[in-house]
């Protein structure tokens, strides 16, 4: 339990330094770069996988690391255009629906057992996820900021499709990152070279977009980037070993991953951000509990 516990927590401090980056000056894109960058020195350091053997891969494990190496890099974009476009609760709505389709997998990939109780877990992780993401709507929320020249038609239905967009790619992206880690964590010995080479490709990939973009480094931003990458790099292995904890038992690992991030974040959004919470919302929270519960191993 204490792998999933540690990954949670790490993934909710990823979250508040995403959240605290625009406001402390912190151009994303290049913490993510240099994120990727540090969390392949600390796999080298902390892990130490058998550099002989590392390209030794078969080709399914390939194909999960190639898709990796551009999902984890392009999700944060994706996500960052939705904020955009979209809004930033539309774009975190987006990110804790994509639930569904790893505890999809679960049963029809990963031929998990449904039970009552499993079933029962779920409904109530799906309930918790309604009640955790209601929110009143503000005024502000989606909108052109105020000030804005007004615009036409056209535009606005442009801008609403592109939004659209995003926001199924931010729901697809992480929903696939859930299932491939899972399905990396299946495939058994050798898992630290598999996620030193997911980091490797992963900030290849954002190395040369930025440099296509001809990015002017902002000394900050890199600094920021290192601890990122100790945050990112914790909360990806720890998610791993939860699930080669729990090999049989992918949906309580997804749903406690979901829910307890979403849970913890809200009560951290309400006391360090005083964010307002509403009874709904931590109606939420004791129904996520008893879907850990149910969904938990005798």
């Amino acid at each position: 339990m204490h792998t999933l516990i540690f990954s949670i927590s790490f993934s909710v401090a990823v979250s508040i330094f995403l959240k605290l980056a625009r406001s402390r000056d912190i151009r994303v894109d290049q913490a993510i770069a240099v994120n990727y960058a540090t969390a392949t020195a600390l796999c080298l350091w902390l892990l130490s996988p058998p550099l002989d053997t590392l390209f030794d891969q078969s080709p399914e494990v390939w194909m999960i690391l190639g898709l990796l190496g551009v999902l984890l890099p392009s999700v944060f974009l994706i996500m960052a255009a939705a904020v955009r476009r979209a809004g930033i609760v539309r774009s975190d709505t987006a990110q804790r629906l994509s639930l569904i389709l790893p505890l999809l997998a679960a049963f029809l990939v990963f031929h998990e057992a449904a039970s009552g109780r499993k079933l029962l877990g779920i409904a109530l992780a799906l309930c918790a996820l309604a009640c955790l993401l209601a929110r009143p709507r503000t005024a502000g929320d989606g909108a052109a900021p105020a000030g804005e020249a007004a615009t036409r038609p056209d535009d606005e239905t442009r801008g609403a499709s592109r939004g659209w967009l995003t926001l199924l790619g931010v729901w697809a992206g992480y929903g696939c990152i859930d299932i491939l880690f899972k399905q990396m964590a299946r495939i058994g010995a050798g898992f630290t070279g598999r996620l030193l080479l997911s980091f490797i490709l992963a900030g290849l990939l954002m190395g040369l977009w930025l440099a296509f973009r001809r990015t002017r480094w902002h000394g900050r931003s890199l600094a920021a980037g290192m601890l990122l990458g100790g945050l990112n790099f914790g909360n990806i292995y720890f998610y791993i070993r939860a699930h080669q904890t729990f090999p049989e038992n992918p949906t309580l690992v997804f749903a406690a991953m979901n829910i307890g991030v979403i849970s913890i974040g809200t009560l951290v959004g309400a006391g360090v951000f005083r964010e307002r919470l509403s009874t709904l919302n931590m109606a939420g929270i004791g129904l996520a509990l008893g879907a850990i519960v149910l969904l938990f191993p005798r």
